[in-house]
């Protein structure tokens, strides 16, 4: 899901495919299909592919629609659509307890009904991207007007200071990503370890982090597409490092507001980051789209488990300790061009 993302993106910026949606959903229907009656690793592992593959297919072109669809307001449209995916990892476990563990491994077939409804919705949505979606070059109608925010053109700046602006998206989005895996896995552990909370208690506190988190994806996009994307950038790490910082050293009151504000503040920064990609690499909406939903995520899923081996190595105390550096690549904001367009200070 995470490495396959670039390619599928980088491929659908030249050759669009609008019924790859249906596609994407559908390889996730088979996976979930088979989830439900894998008895072997080998199987269990076929299925996990088939959804990841199912996931790499579906985003590229599901950004583009998103941002097709925004109207000017590239920042709120993503935010809503990362939101539909924060949504649904935060569903997960909770219908893993409340659905699969009482029913048995069979009950995940249940979940195919929604990727089914989702096929008939995004066959839908791709007719409508297809009548949007010029086939050849010829005179410009209404219509191919929609697609020219993702139409593929050279961007104002050099190809040294392009390659070296998405090198610092990646690092920032690397370094909240890792943060964020490391409450998102460890953070009920650390409550239970450091406040003695029961398991059904500490999943509470998890619960208002993840809403944390949609409460500041929304509020990003919309701010960014205000004020522009690097003040919101610029907050995200001024905001969350001090809290960052303080939360291991917090009681349990104060434990609880310090993460939902870092999810918040953490959060705001997600569309931002990626509509200034997409901006700074104008038509290649798939791509950046790749890049940071995907291999920006899976860099950040391999840093939690790496957080998670030091957790082992002294303490789930520890990784909370270490974990603030992390943002500190959020400095690196500095470097950026002022706007994804423009040259930077230094530059100028």
């Amino acid at each position: 899901a995470s490495m396959l993302q670039p390619v599928v993106g980088l491929y659908t910026d030249r050759h669009p495919r609008p019924y790859s949606l249906m596609v994407g959903i559908g390889l996730t229907l088979v996976g979930l299909l088979l989830m439900s009656r894998a008895s072997t690793y080998p199987a269990i592992l076929l299925a996990a592919t088939l959804i990841g593959m199912g996931s790499a297919i579906f985003h590229p072109e599901a950004s583009r629609v998103a941002r097709m669809a925004a109207g000017g307001r590239y920042g709120l449209a993503q935010s809503l659509f990362q939101v539909g995916g924060n949504i649904g990892s935060a569903s997960g476990p909770l219908l893993a307890a409340f659905v699969v563990v009482p029913h048995g491994q069979s009950s995940i077939a249940w979940f195919s009904g929604v990727a089914l409804i989702a096929i008939f919705v995004l066959l839908q949505i791709g007719n409508w991207y297809a009548r949007r979606t010029p086939v050849r070059p010829g005179p410009r109608t209404p219509a191919a007007a929609v697609v020219s925010a993702t139409a593929p053109r050279k961007s104002a700046l050099p190809r040294r200071k392009v390659i070296q602006a998405v090198a610092i998206l990646v690092a920032l989005l690397f370094s909240k990503n890792v943060y964020s895996a490391s409450l998102s896995s460890y953070y009920t552990f650390y409550l239970i370890d450091k406040f003695h909370l029961s398991i059904q208690t500490a999943q509470f506190y998890l619960v208002a982090f993840l809403v944390g988190i949609v409460a500041g994806t929304i509020a990003g996009g919309a701010v960014g597409d205000r004020v522009g994307r690097k003040p919101v950038m610029w907050f995200s790490i001024l905001g969350a490092l001090p809290f960052a910082v303080l939360l291991p050293y917090a009681n349990l009151f104060w434990t609880g507001i310090l993460a939902v504000l870092i999810a918040m503040i953490m959060a705001s920064a997600f569309s931002a980051i990626l509509v200034y990609a997409q901006e700074l690499l104008p038509g290649r909406v798939g791509l950046a789209a790749g890049m940071f939903y995907g291999f920006s995520f899976g860099l950040g899923g391999l840093g939690a488990a790496a957080l998670g081996k030091l957790a082992d190595l002294t303490s789930i105390t520890t990784v909370y300790r270490v974990c603030p550096f992390l943002l500190l690549l959020g400095l690196l904001t500095a470097f950026l061009p002022r706007r994804p367009g423009a040259p930077s200070m230094k530059s100028a």
